[in-house]
């Protein structure tokens, strides 16, 4: 009997082990996705998505004296009603004070993978050996670690841009950035497992 009630507590501490591990882990899910490690870089790489937040960030960072020039990567198939993003980037840089030092670069590709090789193929122009890449908050680590593996002949490190409507890392407060995490998370398996092999 007493053997049997020595098992038992064991099998009850083993499992609310297990069960703060978990929670420790979900608490810190968040904070995982999120680098933001800029360095002195010879050029930004604003990654495409997010308009606004992120090509801001990147010209605080200009500012700052963290790069000579920012590149903007522009979706090039897609249109907001008559217009299509290139056309919008465009208008956005004349109106920038700083246009003289921010390019477009067209992305075909519909995945940050793809965009890591359109991105090389704007940066093959110039002598930018140092990236500075600019992308939402919950998407560094995976850019960083696409952008490397994709094309490793250039120093890369990462900002962060943040969006407190779509992403904070303690996602538990508030639906969106639950699914936010959740949505991220199944892309970092899916890049980590099966997308950076093939």
């Amino acid at each position: 009997m007493e053997r049997k009630s020595a098992l038992r507590r064991r099998w009850w501490l083993g499992l609310i082990l297990v069960a703060a591990l978990a929670v420790g882990l979900a608490a810190k899910a968040g904070s995982f996705l999120v680098m933001d490690e800029p360095r002195p870089s010879d050029v930004i790489v604003v990654l495409a998505g997010e308009t606004y937040r992120r090509p801001e960030r990147a010209l605080h960072l200009l500012a700052q004296g963290f790069a000579r020039r920012i590149v903007l990567d522009v979706p090039v198939n897609l249109k907001i009603y008559e217009f299509t993003q290139i056309q919008l980037a465009q208008k956005y840089i004349q109106d920038l004070p700083e246009a003289s030092v921010v390019s477009i670069c067209p992305i075909v590709g519909l995945s940050t993978k793809d965009e890591a090789r359109d991105v090389a193929k704007c940066l093959t122009q110039g002598s930018e050996k140092r990236v500075l890449i600019v992308t939402s908050d919950f998407h560094t680590r995976r850019a960083l670690g696409i952008f490397r593996r994709e094309t490793p002949g250039y120093e890369y490190s990462v900002a962060a841009s943040r969006d407190d409507e779509q992403f904070g890392v303690r996602w538990w407060k508030h639906r969106q950035w639950a699914k936010t995490l959740v949505d991220e998370w199944l892309r970092l398996i899916w890049w980590k497992s099966v997308d950076q092999w093939r």
